[in-house]
């Protein structure tokens, strides 16, 4: 810690332009500032400053040696702060973005435990299905399902998340069971429409690796649920996240089909920006879902599939 306090001593003689007024900003006196830059010369046996009456100026040395002091001093206090957030209580307000569908059905549900275990967090949950700049809109936390890009957002992946074709036994017995993805030119698929992605086609990882195939169908949505309660009430089939499926799939309102034929759809995951040091508040906010969903979450349906 020494040579750290030297270097400090240091940075803010090269800031304040000078001894004294270095002194001054530190508390200390001049002579006790000269002597903490003369030791630092010592050790490092090279010159870090010119000194004349009427000005200070850097030498080659010690503009780079300023250049290396400043990072580590920076390292230093963001050390310090990281382990001061271990230590700190989860407080303050907590504002977090999560998709429509999931937040309705696995977040509400989460937020009073979550609450009555952190009484002074205050949780402002936004929920909707465009992905937010949580940077530009002040979001501390975001619940994402799907494959990320590439970001500068700092990702924790929550929970699996499978996709799964469903349809309603009645539409099934009417229309027959798909088995292969070229099957389902022939009937009415439910299309999720989204900014990012072509409802109409889709993919499945098969026997033979991967398969696109192009559908149609007579509805398209941009919420999973209003999708899911079609597949249920016999329109057609839909492509559904096993968040939102498995309690049909269960209850035997929804089969899933075409088991040969899966759809990756990534994973859940809590996404938060980048920086020196994960704060308290949402290390205990992701830490949370994190135990409550884990790698086999609750709604993973165990459903006959056909």
């Amino acid at each position: 810690m020494d040579a750290l306090a030297g270097m400090a001593v240091y940075a803010k003689v090269v800031e304040a332009h000078g001894f004294s007024a270095a002194a001054r900003e530190l508390g200390m006196s001049k002579s006790a500032v000269s002597k903490q830059v003369a030791a630092l010369e010592a050790r490092l046996g090279a010159r870090l400053l010119n000194r004349t009456t009427r000005r200070l100026s850097l030498t080659d040395a010690g503009a780079v040696f300023h250049d290396r002091c400043l990072r580590l001093l920076a390292d230093a206090e963001e050390a310090a702060a990281a382990v001061g957030s271990l230590q700190a209580e989860p407080r303050g307000l907590l504002r977090v973005n999560a998709p429509m569908s999931f937040g309705i059905l696995h977040l509400a549900p989460a937020v009073p435990e979550f609450a009555a275990r952190h009484p002074d967090i205050t949780v402002d949950l936004t929920l909707n299905d465009r992905v937010v700049d949580l940077v530009e809109e002040g979001y501390d936390v975001a619940v994402r399902i799907a494959r990320l890009p590439d970001s500068t957002l700092v990702a924790r992946r929550l929970a699996p998340s499978r996709r799964l074709l469903c349809a309603s036994p009645d539409y099934l017995a009417r229309h027959g069971v798909p088995q292969r993805p070229a099957d389902l030119k022939g009937h009415n698929c439910l299309l999720y429409t989204s900014a990012t992605t072509r409802p109409e086609d889709w993919r499945f990882t098969g026997p033979d690796g991967e398969v696109s195939v192009r559908v149609s169908g007579t509805l398209r949505a941009n919420n999973g649920d209003v999708l899911r309660a079609a597949a249920v009430a016999g329109l057609g089939l839909a492509l559904l996240p096993s968040f939102l499926a498995g309690p049909d799939l269960c209850a035997g309102r929804l089969r899933a089909v075409m088991p040969d034929y899966g759809d990756d759809g990534g994973a859940v995951y809590a996404v938060y920006p980048g920086g020196r040091y994960l704060s308290a508040k949402v290390r205990a906010f992701v830490d949370f879902l994190a135990a409550r969903f884990g790698p086999r979450p609750y709604w993973e349906p165990e459903a006959p599939s056909e």
